[in-house]
């Protein structure tokens, strides 16, 4: 696994370059990403390129030994192509125009924006195609960021009617697909389509869900229309996009397939502050970040673009933008680092190589201080470089486990949650975290991926089933487990014939008859278990394989396959998933608090993310907090 940062050379001094390029090697970074913000300096006025400081940059870069990551620089237009084009912006849920001022201020869907990105793309990669020094490209910067994929501008709703009318064809088959008959929300053309936003209480979820579903689709097509480009002329380049963390609001997976490499921008301690987590975990994981949050994504990312993907922006100090903004412990910076590698990533890279002193992020670490000195995290990254030399190459094992996600799944739940504790990525989050705290390796795939290589598949949720699916978890002869309100609603967002699950009673023959959210605090119990938020009550003829105290059935098996209609606790959730791994005969071991592991093709790697020590079974070996142990694999 390579190394490396992100850099902005129109930030400093250009007598500081060579200095900075020659400190970069000497810590062991290899990559340096640049340009992904830099339009303004590129294009200063319209149609005036400045290519000249730019190359003198690559060139400095090079000439230490480091290669580069170019990024696109289509996130921040500049203010005279927002004045040229006003209308450019994307406009909020609230009707208010998102200004000027910081970045990520247009709309996927203007066309003329579209263009300007396709002319300035297509100047960089004529004039850097072939550039020996370029080793990557990365298209844009974090789609998405700041809530910019919905957007309900002029722009989006003639796009979006067109989308309509291409799915459609006639504007009947919209009415019937939506339900529109109910309360007189019938159309008699396209075109008095509008996005669903400003009604006077909740708009029709079929038309939210295909909104969810067009605004998918701009940015697939955005981003492919850059990657058009980069192939015509960058050839034997890889591409990539920066993704973010718990942010599903496009479907990765699409995106990822127009990519070599999918990457993601890894913030543990930001992200387990403004998400979720409760007291104890932030209390408990304040300068670790919670156990799981990385390789959450790592795995998620790693099944976005047939395994190769990367960490484009890794935290190496206290961040700016979330509530609260700890510093890690020390070690938490080389552990990142070398978990990232255990999990496959063909690189890590730094954000940033120097803390600014200026403009929003002067108070986001870096590894450099803004006066120049190192801070702690360039040391833990020449340690992290050294673990790195010192043990080899690594390729990840074959996972046992997979977790099925499903970025529509995610719209749906949000759509219409029916209890506004029903998140869908907290309910997958948990089955990973369950799966993680026995030990196991997962790879988390898509709805459409091969499952046969598995010794078990956990679905959490998956309220739409796409056609063929039923077909192909009966054929699969490992242990299969499928969440709560699978099945439930069809693809214009109604409920199936015959209820829920719809498509999948024929592998587990249950009918959900009623259902009923709970508030925090509400827990039914079973012998040894608990099941909170969300409950099915269900009718089979299977005897209930766990029930709740009052008889009422939790999970019901049918042959490999079990249907669990209610969000389990973490007891019942360890207890199914032994139940299942024995069943495949897949070894599970309970974890103590705060340590996971990791294999590769030759190593077996464990991360303490607990504040004490840890003896770690398999090898007798104590871990201290804020550390890691890498074994060989038969040692």
């Amino acid at each position: 696994m390579k190394l490396g940062c992100c850099y902005y050379p129109e930030h400093w001094p250009e007598d500081q370059w060579a200095d900075d390029a020659r400190r970069m090697a000497d810590i062991g970074l290899s990559l340096v990403r640049i340009g992904e913000f830099a339009w303004s300096r590129i294009e200063p006025e319209p149609g005036r390129l400045q290519w000249d400081w730019l190359d003198r940059a690559i060139a400095t870069l090079d000439r230490a030994g480091l290669k580069v990551i170019l990024g696109t620089p289509t996130a921040t237009p500049p203010k005279w192509l927002v004045d040229q084009m006003p209308d450019m912006v994307a406009i909020d849920e609230q009707g208010r125009p998102r200004g000027f001022g910081s970045r990520r201020h247009y709309c996927f869907s203007h066309e003329g924006y579209r263009k300007e990105c396709q002319r300035i793309v297509t100047a960089m990669a004529k004039r850097y195609g072939d550039h020996p020094a370029i080793a990557l490209w990365q298209t844009d910067n974090e789609y998405g960021c700041h809530d910019t994929i919905l957007s309900f501008s002029s722009a989006a709703t003639t796009r979006f009617r067109e989308w309509l009318e291409r799915k459609y064809i006639d504007v009947d088959a919209l009415n019937t697909a939506w339900g529109n008959v109910f309360w007189s929300m019938e159309y008699r053309r396209f075109d008095e389509i509008d996005p669903p936003h400003l009604t006077v209480t909740e708009a029709n979820p079929a038309h939210w869900l295909d909104y969810r579903r067009f605004a998918s689709d701009e940015v697939i097509s955005f981003n492919r229309a850059q990657t058009a480009i980069l192939r015509e002329h960058c050839a034997n380049r890889d591409i990539t996009h920066n993704f973010m963390g718990f942010f599903t609001e496009f479907d990765h997976h699409a995106v990822g397939r127009d990519l070599d490499v999918s990457t993601w921008d890894s913030y543990p301690l930001g992200f387990l502050e403004q998400f979720w987590f409760g007291e104890e975990d932030k209390r408990d994981y304040v300068r670790q970040g919670h156990p799981d949050i990385a390789a959450f994504h790592h795995d998620l990312y790693r099944g976005c673009s047939n395994g190769r993907w990367g960490v484009m922006e890794q935290q190496p100090g206290p961040v700016n933008w979330a509530r609260f903004n700890p510093a890690p412990l020390p070690g938490m910076v080389a552990l990142w680092t070398l978990e990232a590698m255990a999990h496959g990533a063909e690189f890590t890279s730094y954000f940033r190589w120097r803390q600014a002193p200026f403009a929003q992020e002067q108070m986001h670490a870096g590894l450099l201080r803004p006066d120049g000195s190192n801070a702690e995290g360039a040391d833990e990254a020449r340690i992290a470089a050294d673990v790195i030399d010192a043990i080899g190459p690594q390729t990840t094992a074959p996972a046992s486990a997979a977790l099925v996600f499903s970025y529509e799944a995610a719209w749906v739940c949000s759509i219409q949650p029916q209890g506004q504790s029903f998140r869908y990525l907290e309910l997958v989050y948990e089955w990973y975290c369950a799966l993680r705290k026995l030990g196991l390796d997962i790879d988390i795939v898509s709805p459409e991926a091969a499952l046969e290589a598995y010794s078990v598949v956990l679905i959490p949720t998956l309220p739409i089933v796409p056609e063929g699916f039923g077909d192909k978890l009966a054929q699969l002869e490992c242990p299969v487990l499928i969440g709560p309100r699978s099945g439930s609603k069809t693809a214009s967002f109604s409920i199936p014939d015959g209820l829920a699950p719809g498509a999948l009673r024929d592998l587990v023959p249950v009918t959900v008859q009623r259902v009923e959210s709970l508030r925090g605090g509400i827990t039914e119990h079973g012998d040894g278990f608990g099941i909170e938020r969300w409950f099915e009550q269900m009718d089979s003829d299977l005897p209930p394989e766990y029930a709740l105290k009052d008889g009422r059935g939790v999970v019901f098996k049918n042959g490999h396959v079990r249907y669990c209609g209610a969000w389990p606790d973490t007891a019942l959730l360890q207890d199914l998933i032994e139940r299942m791994a024995g069943e495949a005969s897949v070894r599970t071991s309970r974890l103590p608090k705060g340590l996971r592991l990791r294999r590769s093709a030759t190593h077996l790697f464990a991360f303490n993310y607990s504040a004490g020590p840890v003896t770690l079974d398999y090898t007798g070996e104590t871990i201290a907090p804020a550390s890691f142990a890498i074994a060989a694999l038969g040692a």
